[in-house]
């Protein structure tokens, strides 16, 4: 299935049915009175996550979804029936905006979590809804409210704990499928990945966490080289970036880290607050360098470098040093999720939504 994760989206509530006015006429009794029913509620328009779905791609050949207007009101005191209100089940990790107003409307984060996006109108009133003791044979009635209508802009984050973030060959493919059920093309030429990959990564029985690999990076992404910053959004909710290098490119001409650094510089370009995120090396294809000279590699690389922080050295290829990382990192997005509290939902933040 294509991986789409922005869409744009028309929704349209069903609008109310009017009210009747009607009046009760039978044989022997002449003053039978208002008997005019209100009119039904038109349909609403809910959004749904939905844990079995990883793309948008419904939304983009979809984009109309209206809702059917209620029933009006009959005589002999019957009621419009209202209309059915329509579910559009989205990816957990959607958030969906307002096209016209930019305005964040709901952001779907727990799987079967429900979110009035469009409300239907109520119905009309019927001219039994207007009797009184004064007024006993009222003639008002009164249509039914109109639904809300929106232009929706859908953009989908995935939800991961660890994010693999390096340049294209760097073997991040490789390393999601060495350590998780995740299987994503591997070949031997550039952008092979396309679209981001997520893989749970077992620890044990009852311990677990998924990682997202995406796409490579450039230099010049942020101009639009290779595929730009298309998909660095799927790395905004990660607990922590792995920083994953090429140690021993084909080409000698290659310096491991300049490209590092550039990658830290495009980071930075597309996000403060991504670059900022906590982000460990993870120096890959040690198999390639020789046995005595792994030791000097990676202490030249770490000094040019100028890093200070974790450092691991694997060979995803042959999963060598991969369960140490593994264990290190499971502890620390465990660490993470029990001492950071979660940021208050922007949803109630002060922002209007519509549908409340």
């Amino acid at each position: 299935m294509k991986f789409v994760d922005e869409a744009t989206i028309d929704i349209i509530a069903g609008n109310g049915g009017a009210g009747c006015m009607s009046f009760r006429r039978e044989k022997f009794i002449p003053f039978g009175g208002p008997n005019g029913g209100d009119g039904g509620r038109g349909g609403s328009v809910w959004a749904v996550g939905d844990r079995n779905l990883n793309t948008l791609i419904d939304f983009r050949y979809a984009r109309r979804h209206e809702a059917r207007n209620g029933e009006a009101g009959r005589g002999s005191d019957q009621y419009g029936a209202a209309a059915q209100d329509i579910v559009l089940r989205m990816p957990v990790g959607t958030i969906i905006r307002n096209a016209e107003t930019d305005e964040l409307m709901a952001e779907l984060l727990v799987p079967d979590e429900r979110v009035l996006l469009a409300r239907g109108g109520d119905g009309g009133f019927g001219n039994l809804h207007f009797k009184t003791s004064t007024n006993r044979a009222p003639r008002q009635k009164t249509p039914g409210w109109p639904g809300q209508q929106f232009k929706l802009k859908l953009e989908l984050r995935v939800l991961a704990d660890v994010g693999l973030l390096g340049m294209p060959n760097a073997g991040k493919s490789t390393l999601i499928t060495a350590i998780s059920n995740a299987r994503p093309k591997i070949a031997d030429y550039p952008f092979t990945t396309l679209h981001p990959n997520l893989g749970v990564v077992r620890v044990a029985p009852e311990q677990s966490f998924v990682v997202a690999d995406i796409p490579g990076l450039i230099e010049g992404a942020s101009e639009g080289a290779g595929l730009g910053h298309l998909f660095l959004r799927h790395l905004q909710r990660t607990h922590l970036l792995l920083h994953v290098v090429d140690i021993a490119p084909f080409d000698e001409a290659i310096d491991p880290v300049a490209q590092a650094k550039a990658i830290v510089r495009e980071l930075k370009k597309y996000d403060a607050a991504l670059h900022d995120k906590p982000r460990w090396l993870v120096l890959n294809k040690l198999d390639m360098v020789p046995l005595e000279e792994q030791d000097r590699c990676v202490k030249a690389f770490v000094k040019r470098f100028k890093w200070t922080q974790p450092v691991f050295q694997i060979s995803a290829l042959t999963r060598e040093g991969c369960e140490p990382l593994v264990r290190a990192i499971y502890e620390h997005v465990a660490k993470l999720k029990n001492t950071v509290q979660p940021d208050p939902d922007p949803r109630f933040d002060g922002l209007a939504q519509p549908g409340l």
